[in-house]
């Protein structure tokens, strides 16, 4: 049976604001993950015994929206991919719903409410060591979104940051671990060679360039896009992704699909039909910039097509399984859990954290 398909968009943020938080690693900590998931039986219990007694109509009304998988996304990138499928007919099988932060999913996923989620790679580690590995990674959505831009022509290379300052986001969470690992791999040591000023936003990390209090700031997509359009003279020095690959020898991560382990096994053909679906969305976003860019603003994802359709060929879109999603996300992951443990939930995923279909 096809189903109602259920968006809920959350009305968009001022462009600057919305866009900042896109390249922006999950905010959620890891003890909130953790009181989520041990308060899960309880309330599943509470809600058991409250629950009155359903009539045979609304049995089959609620059987139909249960049969349907229940897809999280965030604004920004880990979420441009699936929006070509989002339009498509079969999306009438699908519960697509749009949060405006990660801490709002993380409750629902936990509980099951949800079946799937668009999250920050470092989170779906965390989600699964709470909850003793209920969950797993689907698939890898979004590679690196980090970008160091300049107002000058300084920098042309990793190396060219010695002696300089650099403003950006994500004091102590994966901004930071990223481009700390990436100056030391390059023989500049984080903490003498240059100097970290960290903003809590990235539009405040932009307000510093702007005023000539900084010349170079490592900032996410889309809002570097919009940034260039601000700053006359600022221009990207270095794609953080690329410096990553030189350096750990795999593809920088930002975004996954993390689903749970149940959802998976009440319908193992329902689900790998929603990945196939899954894979043509996102080739359809990176060969379609244009229609891809004016649904993203039809769903909330991003706020201006034209923002969008600018800024997607710089998000690295992709669909990502099998082993280079786990050697990906394992390397990736080894460089947080030495940089902070509680960054991944205290421990490395084991192999039944990567989905195989």
């Amino acid at each position: 049976m096809k189903l109602k398909r259920v968006f809920a968009a959350v009305t968009a943020f001022a462009t600057c604001a919305a866009l900042a938080g896109c390249g922006a690693t999950a905010a959620v900590s890891e003890s909130a993950v953790e009181s989520v998931a041990e308060s899960t039986v309880e309330s599943a219990a509470e809600s058991a015994v409250e629950a009155e007694p359903a009539t045979d109509e609304s049995a089959d009304t609620d059987a139909a929206a249960e049969a349907a998988l229940r897809i999280a996304g965030l604004k920004g990138p880990t979420t441009m991919g699936l929006v070509n499928l989002m339009s498509d007919e079969v999306a009438s099988n699908y519960n697509f719903t749009m949060y405006g932060a990660a801490d709002e999913i993380v409750p629902l996923l936990v509980k099951g409410d949800l079946d799937a989620a668009a999250v920050p790679a470092n989170l779906a580690a965390t989600l699964y060591n709470k909850t003793n590995g209920a969950v797993e990674v689907a698939c890898i959505n979004t590679l690196g979104v980090l970008y160091i831009v300049e107002n000058g022509e300084t920098v042309n290379s990793v190396e060219d940051l010695k002696g300089q300052t650099i403003v950006t986001t994500g004091k102590g969470a994966t901004p930071e671990y990223v481009l700390r690992y990436v100056l030391s791999e390059n023989g500049i040591d984080p903490d003498k060679d240059v100097t970290l000023e960290y903003t809590s936003e990235a539009t405040e990390a932009l307000s510093k360039v702007q005023a000539g209090e900084a010349n170079i700031a490592m900032l996410p997509q889309p809002f570097v896009t919009s940034a260039l359009s601000q700053v006359e003279g600022l221009r990207v020095a270095l794609d953080m992704n690329e410096e990553w690959q030189k350096v750990a020898g795999s593809k920088l991560v930002t975004g996954v699909l993390v689903v749970r382990k149940d959802a998976v096994e009440n319908d193992p053909e329902a689900f790998a039909a929603f990945m196939d679906g899954y894979k043509a969305s996102v080739e359809a976003a990176n060969n379609d910039v244009e229609g891809t860019a004016a649904l993203c603003e039809q769903y909330g994802v991003v706020a201006k097509a034209a923002l969008a359709q600018k800024a997607l060929p710089q998000c690295n879109i992709v669909f990502e399984t099998g082993d280079e999603m786990k050697n990906d996300l394992a390397t990736y992951f080894n460089v947080l859990y030495a940089a902070d443990p509680a960054s991944v939930g205290g421990s490395l995923p084991a192999d039944d954290f990567y989905y195989v279909g």
